[in-house]
């Protein structure tokens, strides 16, 4: 089985409650959510929030719409993955977080193929970030939940537990393949991921012009928005991909 593990909680420390968050007649997450159910190589779609009593907020929305769940462990998200992908029998892990509300579908679909084509131990399209040429926000990453498993049961590292696939990537130590979705066009210096109350007027704008030429919001679209408008690039254009990875 092919899903989407969703990582969502309200408790983060420079945006607080920010996947709630009111965007147009909905919230963050759920507007991500309904992007993701395009994806068309999903077979299933889980939350994975916290066991902390802020986060019973997110379970009761996904009980209202009925959306698996599972809650884990708030800085061990490694192990939060990893017993979420475990109890639903996930063969196959496509990790998002839910602080990118642009995600494409057919990006994920993308990633997704790339890495059964590749037979690879890891595909992503934005990681490594000094190679990739996608923008902030628009996050895929895919992987086993075999390779999971040895992530798991190996990592010691902080960061490692708590950002999931550094153990993938950046531990030098293992021999895993990684492959990363390449782009025609370089769009990594746009971002519209959800970090900080500036990456929110950037989103809330986004949307707004996207409900007024009537598009859907695939990364061009959201893009060519951007580059239209500097105004609203300029909100947020002193933030750079993976901001805080550095620090935690």
């Amino acid at each position: 089985m092919i899903a989407a593990i969703i990582q969502a909680r309200l408790g983060a420390e420079r945006l607080p409650g920010k996947v709630l968050m009111k965007l147009g007649h909905s919230n963050i997450l759920n507007f991500q959510l309904m992007r993701i159910k395009k994806a068309k190589r999903l077979n299933e779609i889980i939350v994975a929030t916290t066991e902390e009593k802020q986060d019973d907020k997110i379970v009761k929305f996904c009980e209202e719409n009925r959306i698996k769940f599972y809650r884990g462990s708030t800085k061990d998200v490694l192990s939060r993955y990893y017993h979420c992908a475990k109890l639903f029998k996930v063969d196959t892990i496509v990790r998002l977080t839910a602080d990118c509300p642009f995600i494409d579908p057919n990006v994920i679909d993308k990633v997704i193929d790339i890495f059964f084509e590749k037979r690879a131990d890891f595909s992503s399209n934005t990681v490594p970030p000094e190679t990739s040429s996608w923008p902030d926000g628009s996050d895929v990453e895919v992987f086993s939940f075999k390779n999971l498993e040895i992530a798991y049961k190996n990592s010691v590292d902080l960061n490692e537990r708590e950002h999931v696939t550094f153990y993938f990537w950046k531990n030098k130590t293992n021999n895993f393949s990684n492959i990363q979705l390449e782009n025609d066009q370089d769009w990594s210096k746009y971002r519209f991921t959800l970090d900080y109350p500036k990456d929110f007027e950037v989103i809330k704008k986004i949307y707004l012009e996207l409900k007024k030429n009537n598009q859907f919001g695939y990364i061009k679209d959201v893009v060519d928005i951007l580059k239209k408008n500097p105004e609203i690039r300029n909100l947020n254009k002193d933030y750079h991909f993976g901001i805080g990875w550095d620090n935690k």
